[in-house]
């Protein structure tokens, strides 16, 4: 079975990255968005747009992910959900999402939400640079060799 690729598409910044990655390994990129997004014509990738309901995308994308599946997200509960189907998940800062570290993930993420509700400034995350975007191009490539040395 060829892995696929699982974008969660409205804010991600290395789609064309993952386009070329994609591209070089032969694997077909479904890239999921609640809206109209633009991506090349090409007969390896296919746009998905689902309602704007609350988690339309992230629910499309959960129940879309398999072990020959690479998810791209930003979005930690949706990280969760595809580990637990057994998926590989990037972050697009190309940091693996892996089940030894998504709890501590979940958990710095309901204390920062706790943080912000309580009034708190905290800042966000930090500028996207070029050091993420090489980082994720490496991380997606292994990640595709492994699934293709993966048995079935």
């Amino acid at each position: 079975m060829t892995p696929t690729i699982l974008v969660d598409g409205d804010a991600c910044p290395v789609k064309e990255e993952i386009y070329k990655v994609a591209f070089r390994h032969d694997v077909p990129v479904t890239v999921v968005t609640n809206s109209f997004l633009r991506i090349p014509q090409h007969p390896l990738l296919k746009r998905v747009t689902v309602s704007d309901g609350f988690d339309a995308a992230d629910d499309w994308i959960a129940e879309q992910a398999t072990p020959r599946s690479v998810v791209i997200t930003a979005d930690i509960l949706l990280a969760d959900r595809c580990l637990k189907a057994g998926a590989m998940v990037l972050s697009p800062t190309g940091k693996p999402f892996t089940a030894a570290s998504i709890g501590s993930a979940i958990a710095v993420r309901a204390i920062m939400a706790d943080l912000r509700a309580g009034g708190d400034q905290i800042g966000g995350a930090a500028p996207f640079s070029k050091t993420d975007r090489s980082r994720f191009l490496q991380a997606l490539d292994t990640a595709l060799v492994a699934l293709k040395r993966r048995p079935n």
